[in-house]
């Protein structure tokens, strides 16, 4: 190990101490977050600029910085299954009436297919607006080995997969095992569970009031327990989103940037449409949005840094509880179901751009009204599909583009800007959700508007 591998470690460590000691000044949880996120880009630039792309003692020095990042994105998806399955249970058996769970449920996937839809018709206007297209990409080693990855692992998935075998992959033949996380579906498999449950604890309690009680009482207990668990997590927000984003800055490749700008900057105006779309939805169901970004910026940090909406789903049910004023019910299948349907940016926006820009090479006319609503439908129905292979912008470009008879090569063309456009991506995704669940608060009249209008703005952890 190098001299200069050691004063990278020590460098961060004294940066992480820095940052612990902003504690003391009693900081908002948005401001350390930002705080951490500065010191990351600014860490980070300062590595890449010393040691460029591809060093092996930057690359070493990422390994560890690893230890606080990945560690941290782990200690949250920790505690996902955990939350989701306790936060529905919960909700459900506080309920009283089971056919509540029918409107949540349908108003909150509504919302988020609508929104997706939205998406995808932003992702058409912005390519067509800028003129991307397809020439100039070239399918170098690493793009041919991605597609060949592509074509034998993931292409065949999404080929098979049939819309009876998609709705089956939610129903949780082995609740336990999903509660592991074992596959794709897994979190909508623990909501579904979960509901039921609580439903049969609302049966227990009007056959057998002293003993529902008693398994209410276990069940608050557990929850309680839980969240100071969550609570515990979310304090180490500050110091996992500077390792992430020194890690991002520090190993992003400038040329692959260059070359490909004009691609990231259409898909990140077409993000901030959506995030526009998202606030005038708000503002139209009687929400201020301007108060709404402000409360969720420290989960929107988190997820543009991690790049991961399940492990966003614990920050996202908290925001929603303890920041906006969404009931638990709500919050919890808000931020389930929009972990994994409905993506405005990873199964929205990104084929949806995908699919115009290959458009031409096809002979199709990406400016036809009927292409345009044909792509917008495949777009909206396959945000679903998604959650049957494992999520993400690329299997949803799988999906689409041979739906609407386009090749698959551009997935892998792209590939040395993925990461810089996923932390977009994953952000939407994650205000979607979030979006989804307080109109659907409002909608059903359970938001808590004094804990929405309070300009109390300390940690989510003191509340």
């Amino acid at each position: 190990m190098s001299i200069t591998f050691f004063i990278n470690i020590v460098v961060f460590i004294i940066l992480l101490a820095t940052l612990a000691s902003v504690s003391r000044f009693h900081w908002s949880l948005s401001r350390k977050v930002f705080t951490g996120l500065a010191g990351g880009v600014v860490f980070g630039l300062v590595l890449h600029l010393v040691y460029g792309t591809g060093n092996p003692v930057l690359g070493q020095s990422i390994e560890w910085f690893d230890i606080i990042g990945n560690g941290y994105v782990g200690l949250l998806q920790m505690i996902v299954m955990p939350l989701v399955f306790v936060s529905i249970l919960s909700a459900v058996a506080r309920l009283h009436d089971a056919s509540s769970l029918g409107k949540i449920s349908a108003l909150t996937i509504g919302i988020l297919l609508f929104t997706t839809m939205i998406a995808a018709f932003v992702g058409i206007l912005v390519v067509n607006i800028f003129g991307l297209s397809t020439v100039g990409l070239v399918q170098g080693v690493a793009e041919t080995a991605r597609l060949s990855t592509l074509e034998m692992h993931y292409a065949s998935r999404v080929a098979d997969l049939t819309v009876p075998q998609l709705v089956l992959s939610f129903i949780p033949r082995n609740p336990f095992a999903d509660l592991t996380g074992a596959s794709p579906t897994s979190i909508i498999a623990v909501v579904i569970f979960a509901a039921f449950l609580g439903i049969a604890a609302i049966q227990l309690m009007r056959d057998d009031l002293m003993k529902g009680e008693r398994v209410l009482s276990a069940i608050n207990t557990l929850q309680l327990w839980i969240m100071k668990l969550v609570r515990l997590v979310i304090r180490l927000t500050p110091y996992g989103v500077f390792a992430l984003m020194t890690k991002v800055v520090a190993m992003s490749d400038a040329n692959a940037v260059l070359k490909l700008g004009l691609f990231i900057i259409a898909s990140y105006i077409a993000m901030a449409i959506m995030f526009a779309v998202h606030g005038g939805l708000l503002a139209a169901f009687g929400i201020n949005p301007f108060r709404f970004f402000r409360k969720v910026l420290p989960v929107l940090t988190f997820a543009f840094t991690s790049r991961s909406s399940a492990a966003s789903i614990p920050m996202n049910i908290e925001a929603q509880t303890r920041r906006i004023g969404v009931s638990p019910a709500i919050a919890g299948f808000s931020a389930s179901f929009g972990a994994t349907i409905g993506q405005n940016g990873c199964a929205g926006i990104y084929p949806a751009m995908l699919a115009t820009m290959l458009a031409p090479t096809a002979g199709i006319n990406p400016l036809d009204p009927v292409w345009i609503m044909t792509l917008m439908a495949i777009v909206t129905l396959s945000s679903i599909g998604v959650a049957g292979v494992g999520g993400g912008a690329t299997f949803a470009a799988l999906i689409v583009l041979p739906a609407m008879g386009l090749p698959v090569t551009l997935v892998a063309l792209l590939i040395s800007i993925e990461p810089l456009i996923d932390m977009g991506r994953t952000a939407l995704n994650t205000n979607g959700a979030m979006t989804a669940g307080i109109i659907t608060s409002q909608i059903l009249g359970e938001t808590d508007k004094r804990i929405f209008n309070g300009d109390d703005d300390r940690e989510l952890s003191h509340r």
